[in-house]
């Protein structure tokens, strides 16, 4: 494969993730409100998701990140199915998280950057198949995409840690 068929499959990978990477921004700025686990815990007395995961964070990042896909043209069943993909697969992470005794906001290598890419991977497939190669190279950039989002969201005040 030529470097110009990596960058063309890179690039349309991205393209077709920006619902979810926008989604789960998104879901950050929003966030306070109702917990979504309802400040419960599991069985095994963590919590289910942790404070961080609200109602509003959870509707208003795919809202925005459905939008967002609309407004690049994606059409809109297939970018709410990308950002709904993402923030599941966001509380997914968080669930891990609490099990493994995580507070909300540690980072976590990896799960961080690919939870709502797998969710949104996971979703979005019954609507459209992306090239498996495009998901690759997608879960290649993510980790830098993540780190740039992150830096910018801590200098803008929006999170308190940089990561």
């Amino acid at each position: 494969m030529s470097v110009q068929e990596v960058f063309e499959l890179g690039m349309r990978g991205v393209f077709f993730f920006i619902p979810a990477y926008i989604a789960n921004a998104s879901a950050l700025i929003f966030k306070g409100g109702k917990q979504m686990d309802f400040g419960k815990v599991f069985i095994d007395g963590k919590p289910i998701f942790g404070s961080g995961k609200t109602f509003r964070g959870f509707s208003l990042g795919i809202i925005v990140g459905t939008l967002a896909g609309v407004l690049i043209g994606i059409p809109v069943t297939l970018s709410f199915l990308i950002s709904l993909g993402a923030l599941t697969g966001d509380l997914a992470g968080a669930f891990v998280k609490r099990r493994l005794s995580m507070r909300p906001g540690d980072p976590a290598p990896v799960l961080d950057q690919f939870d709502f890419i797998l969710g949104a991977t996971l979703l979005s497939q019954s609507w459209i198949h992306l090239d498996l190669r495009s998901i690759v190279i997608v879960m290649a950039l993510t980790p830098l995409i993540h780190l740039v989002s992150n830096s910018l969201a801590f200098l803008l005040k929006i999170k308190k840690v940089p990561w």
